[in-house]
């Protein structure tokens, strides 16, 4: 056999678990054709009998091993000279065996001079880089870092990846082989300098990876029922009012609402949420807060200060567990409510991108079933459809509305523009459409974008009666692939609070 033949490919070692219920050649041969069906280049077989079923099934190289529980030696794999040549009159290309430096029946160039006298190669199941160079020594075609990690002390979870680094230094033949669980590790080996790598339990050892997940579903189930039992304090801090509830999975079990007195600042926006929440000490195990403005590493800041005015970097975090005495997350108030709509409202299941038009524009988006934090979903500062002039939310929201309203000479708030729009005055109709384009434009540019399965419109603004058929009133003319799929929220003022409680309980 070239070597050549295992370069850069994957070999699939087809050992089942001993006397457990694939353990019989036509499991071994089974595992071995579905292997190469799906483009491994070799086999590792064990035993001289699968050897000789798997020869007579396949024609790629063969590693062949037998595995001994000695009383004399902890040398388990070929220990004797009569095992590495009975595998080679089986059919097996390469001969592996122990090479580590331990009382063992046959030495090393013992095994190799009797492997290669049948016209074979030889393999090194080596635990460290001194195996590697004793072996290399002794005249070995591969050394592998199959028993690094089994040779004493815990056993480890991830390959060693830097003893294959290492035996590449000594020679281009490096095996890598021992805890390859996941392609990405797999990957890793290769870029460390392996010629080949060996998977094995991951691909037919089917009790193992059982467990593997088993102990991972029972893992995460444990924690879920934990954080579905606690109840979480969640607090959403708004440009115009605060709201506090106790929240329990998507239930809210008890709200209030405050005025967010915009002159008192966060330190007073906090003492206030304490003092109103203090009938709730105890009820809680948790806090999550949701706010306007941008959040990074439990600061708070303000993005637009006409929205709320926050000192740079405020300590959030910190400052509200000082003061409630329980572990705090926060999270921009909009992100929160993405994430509120995609668990437990609109969300189908998809990438979803959440929009709240209300005193401002604020957004949030999830992909692959995780929240983007930082800056992602700040669509209402955007600048390109205003040339430049002003944040996109400055021209669009509550805001902008109610001077819109003053300039035409009326001076209300933006709901009763509403009002007077359904009840046909112009002015207030022309304000209502202008804004309703704006944020169809934005949202046709969060298509092409993100290509989200849906975009969901909440807030006061993105809620009021009419706005969203408004917006699609203004997408007839885009072509149905680039159309955004427009849904309304579900969970209302709600849904940054259910958002950020949940992203609390999961400890954010």
């Amino acid at each position: 056999m070239h070597r050549e033949k295992i370069k850069n490919g994957l070999i699939v070692s087809c050992q089942p678990v001993p006397a457990g219920p694939m353990d019989y050649a036509e499991f071994v041969t089974g595992f071995a054709k579905a292997a190469l069906d799906a483009g491994a280049c070799a086999l590792r077989i064990e035993s001289v009998a699968y050897v000789q079923a798997v020869r007579s099934a396949v024609t790629v190289p063969i590693i062949g091993i037998v595995k001994r529980d000695l009383s004399d030696s902890p040398v388990r794999i070929t220990p004797y000279v009569s095992d590495a040549e009975a595998l080679a009159d089986a059919g097996a290309d390469i001969v592996a065996f122990d090479a580590t430096d331990r009382v063992r029946p046959a030495e090393i160039d013992a095994l190799v001079r009797a492997v290669k006298a049948k016209g074979k190669l030889t393999m090194a199941d080596c635990s460290s880089l001194e195996d590697a160079e004793r072996a290399l020594a002794a005249g070995v075609d591969f050394v592998g870092t199959t028993l690094s990690g089994y040779v004493g002390g815990p056993e480890p979870v991830d390959p060693d990846i830097e003893l294959i680094a290492a035996m590449r230094r000594l020679t281009p033949y490096v095996i890598a082989e021992g805890r390859i669980r996941s392609p990405e590790q797999a990957a890793a080996a290769v870029k460390a300098g392996a010629y080949a790598v060996v998977v094995g339990s991951a691909i037919t050892r089917t009790e193992h990876v059982t467990s593997w997940f088993h102990e991972a579903v029972a893992k995460a189930s444990t924690r879920q029922e934990g954080r579905s039992a606690e109840t979480v304090l969640a607090v959403d801090i708004g440009g115009t009012k605060t709201m506090a509830a106790l929240v329990k999975g998507a239930a809210i079990i008890d709200e209030i609402v405050i005025p967010t007195a915009r002159e008192a600042g966060p330190d007073g926006w906090l003492e206030a949420i304490a003092e109103s929440t203090a009938q709730w000490r105890g009820r809680y195990a948790r806090i999550g807060f949701a706010v306007t403005g941008l959040v990074r590493d439990g600061h708070w800041s303000a993005l637009n200060p006409a929205t709320l005015g926050i000192p740079d970097g405020y300590h959030l975090v910190d400052r509200a567990k000082r003061l409630l005495g329980k572990p705090v997350f926060a999270m921009n108030d909009a992100q929160a409510a993405a994430w509120g709509e995609y668990k437990f409202g609109a969300g189908s299941g998809g990438n979803l991108v959440f929009l709240t038009i209300s005193t401002g524009i604020g957004g949030g988006i999830v992909i692959n079933g995780r929240p983007l934090s930082g800056l992602a979903g700040h669509f209402g500062l955007i600048r390109g459809p205003s040339q430049g002039r002003a944040p996109l939310e400055d021209e669009t929201s509550g805001r902008w509305i109610a001077a819109e309203a003053l300039k035409a000479g009326h001076e209300v708030e933006a709901a009763e523009v509403f009002q007077r729009a359904r009840q046909g005055a112009p002015w207030a109709r022309a304000i209502v459409s202008q804004s309703a384009l704006r944020v169809a434009t934005l949202c046709r540019d969060i298509q092409l974008m993100f290509d989200p399965d849906q975009i969901v419109i909440g807030g006061g603004i993105g809620l009021a009666a009419g706005y969203i058929d408004e917006m699609r009133d203004h997408l007839q003319d885009v072509a149905p692939r680039l159309a955004p799929r427009l849904v309304a929220a579900k969970l209302g003022s709600r849904a940054g609070i259910v958002g950020v409680a949940d992203l609390a309980g999961e400890g954010g």
